[in-house]
């Protein structure tokens, strides 16, 4: 793909104004996801039209489509994003040349050894611990398990919600009810299959090298990417506010005695407890008043699901700077960036006070916003844009107008990819090279040609041609593990 800046294209106001959709003629937005969007805000309090990105479709276990940003200016609703926030992807740096399959089946066998799957119950923390990664979040983790505090700063908001304003820590720890602390001491830092990987790549073509050097981005040079969930305390946390499509039978158990013991045992009142009833138990649940006792707590429980994540993420590059150096040789390894695509975030809107919810949707933090830090203040907070095991992925920056896609751009682009393959469209550029797959089974590895990156390429060009992103690097897969 070439880095030719174009006329801003793509930007297409939905009727009457609820919905921007960031389309073209090659990727429409799936029309029948976009009408569930349109009904799910019909009766929002919309602070800006909601954004359907690139990769915009809908899973039939979610109250909402893939890849949407919601802002209302003073309610919260949980089901505009995951029900477990703060699932991210991260990147790592290193100065290691390409490694032979050994030493690759070496370092996947070991990460295996370390978070297994399925997952143990062997308890990673204590309970006192799941609280300070819930008040602390990074702080945490750079605390625990020695990652150093530049590192920190490459963690999304440094890696910490406050909530000071909240309540803080004391609060956290009481509100934490005891079955979701003691949830949250064990699989501390699993990656896990489905759409989670663990990907070794290659630097293959560098478009910004000012960009990508400031970053520490090189041609040839191997990089670490991964996608990983937040843990299970925000999908705890989620589920007791509110019922959703996508429930497991056993936590569903849990939460049948927990969630009342929760919402209804703090009911002040008999109002209150019709109220939070009303609230958490529907089938179709209100959205929840800021400025109400029901959206500080529901903000407080945002609060610590997302420094949860960010601490249990973090807590998995320490363990993979260990195999890096231990099985891969690497001398140097570095986080780039950890970024997370489920969240709900008090912003600002054109210029109002607003919560943004983001579905699989990475918020874009621009240079002027970074101000002090030493890097992502000349480049923005980077963006991965990851494809598929078999095509390429990138590495951007914020572009000139983060605002027309409310300041959001899409995790990624694999149903893009998925649907260009079924319907067979014309390749951007001939395939070539494997991936070696590794799953957490006990089947050894296949080597799976890689497919062209048309879909991958559709994605980063509208979104780079509508000024939302500047590509700095493209990253060739060479290993993985899903």
């Amino acid at each position: 793909m070439g880095v030719v800046a174009r006329e801003p294209t793509g930007l297409v106001p939905e009727a009457g104004s609820r919905v921007r959709l960031i389309e073209n003629a090659a990727l429409p937005a799936d029309r029948a996801a976009l009408r569930v969007l349109r009904a799910g805000v019909r009766h929002a309090d919309l602070a800006a039209p909601a954004v359907a990105l690139p990769d915009f479709h809908h899973k039939g276990d979610k109250e909402m489509p893939s890849s949407i940003v919601v802002a209302t200016r003073s309610t919260i609703q949980p089901t505009y994003t995951s029900a477990s926030l703060n699932c991210g992807m991260a990147l790592v740096t290193t100065d290691i040349d390409l490694p032979g399959d050994a030493a690759v089946a070496e370092f996947y066998r070991r990460f295996r050894e370390s978070y297994p799957y399925p997952p143990s119950y062997r308890r990673d923390l204590t309970g006192w611990d799941v609280v300070r990664c819930a008040a602390e979040g990074a702080d945490f983790a750079a605390e625990q398990f020695g990652v150093h505090r530049e590192e920190v700063s490459r963690v999304e908001l440094g890696g910490r919600v406050d909530v000071a304003h909240l309540g803080g820590a004391g609060r956290v720890r009481r509100e934490l009810p005891w079955s979701v602390r003691q949830l949250g001491r064990i699989r501390f830092g699993t990656i896990g299959p489905s759409n989670h990987f663990l990907e070794l790549q290659e630097v293959a073509e560098v478009f910004d090298p000012a960009a990508a050097a400031a970053l520490g981005l090189a041609l040839g040079q191997v990089t670490l990417q991964y996608h990983g969930g937040g843990g299970s305390l925000p999908g705890e946390l989620g589920l007791l506010f509110g019922r959703r499509k996508r429930r497991p039978r056993a936590v569903g158990m849990q939460m049948a005695v927990q969630k009342p013991l929760y919402h209804f045992g703090r009911a002040r009142s008999i109002a209150e407890l019709r109220r939070r009833r009303a609230l958490f138990f529907s089938d179709d649940p209100p959205p929840v008043d800021r400025s109400t006792a029901e959206g500080e707590q529901l903000s407080l429980a945002n609060a610590m699901a997302m420094n949860y994540g960010f601490a249990f993420r973090l807590s998995t590059y320490a363990r993979l700077r260990v195999l890096l150096h231990k099985h891969l040789g690497a001398r140097s390894v570095r986080l780039l960036v950890d970024t997370s695509h489920n969240s709900i975030y008090e912003e600002e809107v054109d210029g109002e006070p607003a919560i943004v919810h983001r579905h699989n949707a990475c918020r874009i933090f621009p240079a002027s916003e970074l101000a002090g830090h030493p890097v992502f203040a000349r480049t923005g907070q980077p963006l991965l844009l990851p494809g598929t095991g078999r095509t390429s992925s990138y590495v951007c920056i914020p572009g000139e107008h983060p605002e027309r896609s409310l300041h959001s751009v899409c995790h990624g682009a694999g149903s893009v990819v998925a649907d260009l393959s079924r319907r067979a469209m014309p390749t951007s550029r001939a395939g070539c090279g494997s991936t070696l797959r590794f799953t957490y089974g006990t089947a050894p590895p296949a080597r799976v040609p890689h497919i062209d990156d048309a879909g991958i390429d559709a994605v980063v060009d509208l979104l780079r041609d509508s000024g939302i992103i500047r590509p700095v690097v493209r990253l060739r897969p060479f290993a993985g593990l899903t």
